[in-house]
């Protein structure tokens, strides 16, 4: 009897590492997205100094996640501030989030035709490329908070 439990036991268990569930797959894959899901309770977005408020960022956040991946930029060591401080007239949207140990900051830069995003986070920066009409197109109301 106890060498069947064990034996259906070791069992489950290869199972387990094989194929695990797609719930855990999907949570160890979000970890390491480049491009994560935001949720609007843990980020701070602002635009020129100033916070958004609450149902503008909420609306940003949405667009912001529902916005397409296109391509990723390399970044190489040493080239990290090209990204952080280009060299353009466009004002960047500043999302910062923080939850649990997570601390990252975005800079968002609409153009007409695509988004550029610059992810920072600890010491690494990434660079990505979105397409999102809305995204591009986002205009905020004079109602900003300071």
């Amino acid at each position: 009897m106890s060498w069947t439990v064990i034996i259906v036991v070791i069992f489950a268990l290869l199972k387990m590492l094989t194929s695990p569930p797609s719930a855990l797959v999907g949570w160890f894959v979000s970890n390491f997205a480049l491009h994560p899901k935001l949720n609007s309770k843990d980020i701070t977005i602002t635009f020129n100094g100033k916070r958004l408020e609450e149902e503008e960022k909420n609306r940003f956040t949405e667009f912001f996640n529902e916005a397409l991946f296109l391509k990723r930029y390399n970044i190489f060591q040493g080239n990290e501030d090209l990204f952080l401080n280009p060299e353009t007239s466009v004002i960047p949207f500043v999302i910062n989030v923080k939850s649990r140990k997570k601390e990252m900051t975005f800079y968002v830069y609409s153009y007409d035709d695509h988004v550029d995003v610059v992810k920072q986070w600890k010491k690494k920066v990434a660079s990505y490329r979105l397409s999102s009409e809305y995204l591009q197109k986002f205009t905020i109301s004079n109602s900003l908070s300071v």
